[in-house]
């Protein structure tokens, strides 16, 4: 089953064109605890074997503040890149294959230390950051009930 394109992006990796997407947010009993943001990932044409990237930080709607980090295309590159190196075929029907990035890892996939957001109220602060950093925050959720 190809995922659904509502919500997904495309990005061009070594001339393939792939489909990825952050995973939807996990049921409320699951949001107390940790749960790692996570992404999957698959060809856009003839979408066939699916690569599920698991990230060493908490979703952006966790409700305990832990830190999480955007996903961005360079990362979702390089996790596309590894997979293939550790013989994922986008090709071959079959059961997801699970790629679990380390902490070490997100520094070399990203060519950058991770830049990790710390979920505040209705916003994200820099990791590090403070009252003073309000202003610069991210909202991730309307405050309206």
């Amino acid at each position: 089953m190809a995922m659904p394109k509502k919500g997904s992006r495309l990005i061009t990796v070594d001339g393939t064109v792939f489909r990825w997407r952050v995973s939807h947010r996990p049921a409320n009993r699951q949001r107390d605890g940790w749960v790692p943001l996570t992404f999957a990932v698959e060809r856009a044409e003839e979408p066939a074997g699916v690569l599920v990237v698991s990230l060493p930080c908490a979703r952006p709607d966790n409700w305990s503040g832990q830190r999480t980090i955007t996903v961005r295309p360079v990362l979702v590159a390089g996790c596309v890149r590894r997979a293939i190196e550790q013989g994922w075929n986008s090709g071959e029907r079959g059961s997801a294959s699970t790629l679990t990035v380390t902490e070490d890892e997100l520094t070399v996939l990203l060519g950058e230390p991770p830049r990790y957001l710390i979920p505040f109220l209705w916003g994200m602060i820099p990791e590090g950051g403070g009252i003073k950093d309000l202003p610069r925050a991210t909202q991730i959720w309307s405050r309206d009930p």
